[in-house]
């Protein structure tokens, strides 16, 4: 009888861990919990962009994020490489507008949430972010005056319903920027500094629009966070809540030995930071140093937050102020992109390196050292099993 009672229970085990049953200690608990989505602080308010949270401004954001007007040829919106059924990204290793980029297309959930922007953070706001692919020749390769006739054109009346009058545009030639072609360059330096002022204010409250419709992509729950508020809670996983033995290992691998919540931690899998994590460079790309490059263009964008284009006060400006300028942990460091969907948006890396979730976790187990500075990771002994494991766990952050 005993040996009975002793096989029916260890069977009861067997079928508790087939299904999935949680067996984690308080501290792998607590710190499941933080990587919940449902511990996302509400979004605070951009002071620098007073019509953040404007609904006509995300509309005509929305309106223009959708537009291929908004381009030089008329052939690339935001949404080209935005794609709104792929997590607003695309399947490129390189985003392509106009012409082919050199980095991977970031997704937008969450975005606005972000202290720094891009995957080297050369703009240091949602808005000011906006503004960059306009001008790029490889991307929308349009010009702010040009911009700026378009909205007077197209969009005049929304404009002014939201931002005020537009400007005075007898002078202000149809093509120029700072940043474009000779002749656009040179049409911009003849014009009075009232014109050029009042171009960029135009300019300025077009990125504002665009980043208070992006304010509104947020990420989505997963099977990880009703997991996680199963575990939580204590109560019973039910449907797609119960992990499987294998996703389960792979989490305590997340949070534990493989250390990956060092960087992809909170409840949007990222801690804002550029690190350098030995990513090799991809052949016949133009050289991308990260980071450490990126300082001087943010201190140099006039559409900064010590600029005259924000909104609210200096306060705001606290991570421009005591950014890190000069390191050598900068050197080749990149963003850590936000984990919530990654497994549906293959290739991964600020190149698009690695087409798939198994090498990039071969890559962080064999910790290959980094052309230039110094990586920030160590090799992992990790087994078949638990590399496996670990790319499972991640596919539960995915729809």
């Amino acid at each position: 009888m005993k040996r009975l009672f002793c096989f029916l229970a260890l069977m009861v085990a067997i079928i508790l861990v087939g299904c999935g049953k949680p067996d984690f200690s308080d501290a792998e608990k607590k710190t499941v919990a933080s990587l919940a989505l449902n511990t996302l602080p509400s979004l605070k308010p951009d002071t620098t962009n007073r019509f953040a949270d404007v609904p006509a401004a995300a509309a005509l954001g929305s309106t223009l994020f959708f537009d291929l007007g908004m381009s030089r040829d008329g052939t690339v919106s935001c949404s080209t490489c935005h794609k709104i059924d792929r997590q607003f990204q695309d399947d490129l290793p390189q985003a392509v507008g106009v012409g082919r980029t050199n980095r991977r297309t970031m997704p937008l959930a969450g975005v606005a949430r972000d202290p720094w922007f891009f995957w080297d953070g050369r703009r240091d706001s949602l808005w000011a972010q906006a503004l960059t692919p306009l001008e790029n020749p490889l991307e929308q390769a349009g010009n702010r005056a040009a911009y700026a006739h378009y909205i007077k054109a197209r969009f005049g009346e929304r404009y002014e319903r939201i931002f005020g009058p537009l400007p005075d545009f007898v002078g202000i030639p149809l093509n120029a920027s700072p940043l474009g072609n000779d002749a656009e360059r040179a049409a911009w330096n003849a014009m009075s500094g009232a014109q050029r002022d009042a171009v960029n204010r135009v300019f300025a409250n077009i990125g504002k629009a665009i980043a208070a419709f992006e304010r509104s992509i947020e990420p989505a729950q997963t099977r990880f966070d009703r997991f996680a508020l199963d575990l939580a809670t204590g109560a019973e996983p039910k449907g797609d809540a119960v992990f499987t033995p294998e996703e389960i290992l792979g989490l305590k691998l997340f949070i534990g030995k493989a250390s990956c919540v060092t960087c992809h931690n909170g409840p949007r899998f990222t801690d804002n930071g550029f690190h350098n994590t030995g990513v090799p460079p991809v052949a016949n790309l133009p050289p991308d140093r990260g980071r450490i490059d990126a300082v001087a263009q943010v201190e140099a964008d006039p559409f900064n937050c010590f600029g005259a284009y924000r909104d609210g006060d200096v306060s705001a400006c606290g991570e421009l102020r005591f950014m890190v300028k000069d390191a050598p942990e900068l050197v080749r460091a990149y963003k850590t992109p936000s984990l919530r969907g990654a497994a549906t948006r293959p290739p991964y890396m600020h190149a698009g390196q690695f087409s798939s979730l198994d090498e990039v976790v071969a890559h962080y187990a064999k910790a290959a050292p980094s052309v230039e500075g110094t990586t920030e990771i160590h090799p992992l002994q990790l087994s078949d099993r638990e590399r496996a494991a670990l790319v499972a766990f991640l596919k539960t952050l995915s729809e």
